[in-house]
């Protein structure tokens, strides 16, 4: 595996940018700048609140800054699902901010799934769209009563057939040939995307807007007013705070946002016969009802992208490092796919790589913006940030501009939740907790049995 700051070239998602896209570096700062906004992070985040800005106010001076270059993180790394998810449920959600808000968040993720296509659509972005929705697969009987469970819960908060469907078995299999399908939840609120050619593209359009990007830029410091960088420093009155799982390297910051280390493997090219036999034409993305999640998509050149958290997802003292040695990477992730996909058990794995996401304490993201300091913040996605991190962009040009919007008041505006806890309670609760969840999975798959209190201890130690 590369060294931190290169692995995000062991993707298969930044393999298959085109040349020219693959080896552009921008210039890195080399002095004092002033500008109206500063955001630290090139990522999604970063780059759609920049590009929000922009298209709200084309005078806008703005400046975005990356440790790496543009994309090179989970931006470019993770499954490429542009889905309406929330990283957490709605009963909790409206626990806090009552019914009405919680609802209105969940339609407004739901709509910024089209809004991500729209932009890449204006924006000249081919980044191998398919918005075949998302199909939640039953291994079992157990996990086809979790699924109930959430059909009815859905229906409860007002999701009607046009957002959560329920597949019989012969239908689940129809749309997806997986080889355990005892019955699926469909929704059409997703599409599979390219996940580098959509940030890269996105880079691009706010350079054509008129910001500004600088490459292998370090950050010592986030203040107020300014962002003090190894070889200069950025004046502007708003600082945006937009580095995700790579938070806890800030000074301060260590127990806001858990890293949370995830990896993936894409085959080879599959042959026309194999997609003959699982269907999959609609490139809907994929994954089935266990706790300890795959993420799975069909990509636009016929392979099988498929990805899930490793066993030691959680690293003590929120360190950052490469995820693992790719071997160790391709014999997780090839059990995992060939558990589902049989006749895959000698394809050929192409690529092997990782990444991180951002996991707050009560698993809610959230937008921050102070304006007696200027200072904002967005993230805590926890791998549902293709779309929320659109979200949250034009969410901060609204409240750094001062629009009075719907946006601004969705419930995770000003949230600010509670830090982890301090080491080596985090780290031995997270871990417990992961592998609590992970021996419940492989015990009701392997008994067809609820594993309630394994399940149970594994939510309260995760908080999830």
């Amino acid at each position: 595996m590369n060294s931190l700051a290169r692995e995000h070239e062991s993707s298969f998602w930044w393999y298959d940018l085109d040349q020219r896209d693959r080896q552009t570096v921008r210039a890195p700062l080399g002095g004092d700048v002033d500008c109206d906004v500063v955001v630290v992070g090139a990522g999604y985040t970063g780059l759609w609140t920049a590009h929000s800005l922009l298209s709200l106010d084309p005078t806008m001076r703005v400046v975005v800054l990356d440790q790496w270059v543009a994309g090179a993180g989970a931006s470019s790394r993770n499954g490429g699902w542009c889905s309406g998810l929330l990283p957490l449920g709605w009963d909790d959600l409206a626990r806090r901010y009552g019914r009405e808000a919680t609802v209105a968040f969940q339609r407004e993720a739901d709509r910024t799934v089209d809004e991500v296509l729209r932009v890449a659509a204006d924006e000249g972005i081919d980044a191998g769209i398919a918005k075949g929705g998302y199909l939640c697969t039953a291994a079992n009987s157990v996990q086809l009563a979790s699924l109930r469970q959430q059909l009815d819960e859905a229906r409860r908060w007002g999701r009607s057939e046009d957002d959560l469907r329920m597949l019989d078995a012969t239908e689940a299999r129809s749309m997806i040939g997986a080889a355990r399908v005892e019955g699926g939840l469909f929704t059409p609120h997703c599409a599979a995307v390219q996940p580098a050619k959509l940030v890269r593209g996105l880079a691009s359009a706010v350079e054509r807007r008129g910001g500004v990007l600088h490459d292998h830029t370090r950050v010592l410091a986030i203040e107020p007013g300014r962002v003090v960088a190894e070889h200069g420093t950025v004046r502007a009155p708003v600082v945006v705070r937009a580095t995700e799982g790579y938070t806890a390297a800030l000074p301060g910051q260590r127990r806001r946002l858990v890293p949370m280390y995830t990896s993936m493997i894409a085959t080879e090219p599959l042959p026309a016969s194999f997609w003959a036999s699982v269907g999959w034409s609609q490139r809907a993305t994929f994954n089935d009802a266990r706790r300890v999640i795959f993420y799975a998509q069909r990509t636009a050149d016929d392979r099988i992208a498929i990805g899930r958290p490793g066993p030691r997802s959680v690293r003590f003292g929120s360190a950052l490092g490469v995820v693992g040695d790719e071997a160790s990477i391709e014999v997780g992730l090839r059990a995992t796919l060939t558990e589902q996909f049989p006749d895959l058990a000698e394809v050929r794995i192409d690529h092997r790589w990782g990444g991180v996401v951002g996991v707050p304490r009560d698993w809610t993201p959230s937008v921050t913006f102070d304006r007696s300091t200027g200072l904002a913040t967005a993230g805590g996605y926890t791998g549902d940030g293709v779309a929320l991190t659109n979200l949250a962009g034009r969410t901060v040009a609204d409240l750094v501009l001062g629009r009075d919007t719907d946006l601004v008041r969705l419930p995770w505006t000003q949230h600010r939740g509670r830090s982890w806890e301090p080491e080596p309670l985090r780290f031995v609760g997270a871990t417990a907790g992961s592998r609590l969840a992970r021996a419940a999975d492989e015990r009701e798959l392997r008994t067809d049995r609820p594993a309630r209190l394994l399940g149970a201890l594994a939510g309260r130690l995760t908080g999830h």
